[in-house]
């Protein structure tokens, strides 16, 4: 029987070593080469809590640089000052609408599904109009929606954007201004979004996206300033932003046809050469180059966007006898100018993060990887439109938990670069869209 004993005793003593065994270490958080003495945070509306088309305090407190900085406090770094908008606030859109919400929209057919609705009929022009600055209490965050890289030095900027407005100095005071005024020891900055989405936005029919050499003049200038007095920083590049669900939900064969709509059409479109069958087809769009009528059916790599006015589409025959107009199409000569432009702009932006020695966050490859999808956690991660998990309505920019996400490639990248070990975000924490 004591043998008995002494070999339970042996197997219980294994059992137990194999399950407690070997937990993965999880290091301290460090500071390692950072300087916390003052951290800043610089970009467009995904830095500073854009999300479902508007701003608002509830989406600042989930924004990236609200993430970001909860981490950084875990080194060492100092309380973040934020440029908050009150709590009664419902907020504003950079167009002055109110930002969205899910809830169940009635179409011109009747039938009643989800859909982004407005909190209100207008946004909160108010809460553009008051400068909250206090010199005692300079902010420390400067995420301005709308925020694009040649505007860092315009000293009209107040004038022009209410975002930023609301938190300058003065009105005459630029952007690059307050920057230099922080000086600060560490930044974290994603800008150049706002550079291409004008053009992606209007379906191309907005040409002005920057040349090369005037968007690396102004980033480089940017940069060369925030380094002057030694200050390190992460930088990021600008994601294919033709991955987003805001060019990729609505099918470009999503046009269902029956045997009597389908001949219809054929009897139509037949002598351009276009030709239609029962079930999916894809739509009718407007090109002026493709023949006398202006008329052709879409491809299969040109994208659709998510401004398409569905109910004319549903009842008034847009897409079918009535070409969806240019404004709401990304054709193919567009796509490959704007992924073009967006390659050189990250080529310049990898060049500087050397030039500098700044960390560098691929947020292409962090944007392609939404695209393809992946689980984090046990829970699957898309850019699907709502049930991805991870895009706001608005379907460009991410919601709460896309920013956690997205919080990490930069946490990463800072902790590779500069030997801290800032720890990372439980994204779960955070909410994805909320359903009613």
């Amino acid at each position: 029987m004591k043998t008995l004993h002494y070999i339970g005793f042996i197997v219980f003593c294994g059992l137990a070593f194999l399950s407690c065994k070997q937990k993965e270490q999880v290091p301290l958080p460090t500071k390692g080469e950072l300087d916390l003495t003052n951290v800043i945070y610089i970009g467009d509306g995904q830095m500073g809590g854009y999300m479902n088309d508007g701003l608002n305090k509830v989406s600042q407190g989930n924004s990236l640089a609200y993430i970001l900085a909860t981490q950084m406090e875990l080194i060492g770094a100092n309380p973040t000052n934020f440029p908050f908008l009150n709590t009664a606030s419902i907020g504003i859109s950079t167009n002055g609408l109110a930002p969205m919400h899910l809830g169940y929209k009635t179409d011109c057919k009747g039938i009643s599904s989800l859909s982004p609705l407005r909190d209100a009929l207008i946004g909160d022009q108010s809460c553009l109009s008051q400068n909250i600055y206090q010199a005692a209490h300079p902010f420390d965050v400067f995420g301005i929606p709308g925020l694009k890289s040649n505007q860092f030095t315009n000293a009209n900027l107040s004038a022009t954007n209410g975002f930023f407005h609301r938190m300058s100095s003065s009105t005459t005071a630029s952007m690059m201004n307050e920057l230099m005024s922080r000086n600060a020891s560490f930044f974290q900055l994603y800008i150049g979004l706002e550079d291409v989405l004008d053009y992606a936005k209007s379906g191309g029919t907005h040409e002005n996206l920057p040349s090369e050499l005037e968007f690396q003049q102004n980033y480089e200038q940017l940069l060369f300033n925030l380094t002057l007095n030694g200050a390190k920083g992460v930088i990021a590049t600008i994601p294919d932003v033709s991955q987003m669900p805001y060019f990729t939900t609505i099918p470009w064969n999503g046009l269902s046809l029956d045997d009597v709509n389908a001949a219809t059409l054929n009897s139509i479109y037949n002598p351009l050469g276009y030709y239609f069958q029962t079930g999916a087809n894809p739509f009718m769009i407007v090109d002026s180059t493709a023949n006398m009528f202006a008329v052709r059916q879409i491809q299969s790599n040109e994208l659709l966007l998510l401004s398409l006015p569905l109910d004319s589409v549903k009842c008034n025959q847009m897409g079918v006898l009535f070409p969806i107009r240019d404004e709401f199409v990304l054709d193919i000569e567009e796509l490959n100018l704007l992924r073009s432009k967006i390659s050189l702009y990250n080529t310049i932006i990898r060049n500087l993060a050397q030039q500098y020695h700044l960390a560098l966050v691929n947020t292409d490859q962090f944007i392609t990887n939404l695209s393809d999808g992946f689980v984090y956690n046990g829970v699957n991660m898309s850019a699907k439109f709502v049930s991805g998990g991870a895009y706001s309505l608005d379907g460009i920019y991410l919601n709460p938990r896309g920013n956690a996400l997205f919080a990490n490639e930069f946490i990463k990248a800072i902790n590779l670069t500069y030997h801290s070990t800032i720890p990372q975000v439980n994204a779960l924490k955070y909410d994805g869209i909320r359903f009613p």
